[in-house]
């Protein structure tokens, strides 16, 4: 095996997680479509730089104690799911009668509108402990692509500059796209609509997690 052959790999799951439908990219398809690209930078850095430092963090030894302990997985996908959900919620009733774009106001007179914000840097990096589907990639990456000749610390370089590079062409990629079709969706209905669709989407991610919890009382779907 050379030497680029560990990277190659990675560097292609990685590409291929990051880019494919998942609450990160539904969320920022909604953002960029709702607040337009620049207001979703902060939305973009903070999914770009948090998952790069979960990665790390799992390489680094945080993985071994999700494995060996299974209550945290179960705590976190229960943090996960209600996130989800009251995230799906807020997308689905953000308000609608008002002009979308990169440099709309914030409302139709102008004044700040509280309660549809796109979401910050922090509460990105944060919502990355908390998705289950992050997790999964994360200690998939640490337990397949990672060479057993590699050092914790050389593992977590890997996975930090692989996933950081992937990561800004996902984040830029959907938050681009959805500023793009924003211009299709100027009709407060057809806005309406792609608002609760993507909610819809965000409430379909977490079935693997709610099949998993329905477990836990015996229910089995």
């Amino acid at each position: 095996m050379s030497a680029a052959d560990p990277f190659v790999a990675l560097f292609l799951f990685s590409l291929i997680s990051a880019c494919t439908p998942g609450p990160n990219n539904v969320m920022l398809l909604a953002s960029g479509v709702n607040f337009g690209f620049r207001r979703t930078v902060p939305h973009m850095a903070g999914v770009s730089i948090g998952f790069p430092v979960m990665m790390a963090a799992v390489a680094l030894g945080l993985g071994s104690a999700f494995r060996a302990e299974p209550r945290i997985h179960d705590v976190i996908e229960v943090i996960g799911v209600v996130y989800l959900l009251w995230l799906a919620w807020k997308i689905a009733a953000a308000p609608v009668g008002v002009e979308i774009g990169p440099s709309a106001p914030d409302a139709a007179d102008g004044r700040p509108r509280s309660s549809a914000r796109p979401m910050s840097f922090l509460a990105a990096v944060a919502f990355q402990w908390v998705n289950v589907k992050a997790w999964i990639i994360a200690i998939s990456a640490v337990s397949v692509y990672v060479p057993e000749s590699y050092t914790a610390i050389g593992g977590a370089a890997l996975l930090f500059g692989v996933t950081l590079i992937t990561g800004v062409i996902s984040t830029v990629q959907w938050a681009a796209f959805g500023s793009l079709v924003a211009r299709f969706l100027r009709e407060p209905m057809r806005l309406r609509i792609f608002n609760v669709t993507m909610a819809a989407l965000l409430i379909v991610s977490l079935w693997p997690a709610a099949v998993d919890i329905a477990g836990w009382f015996g229910i089995r779907g």
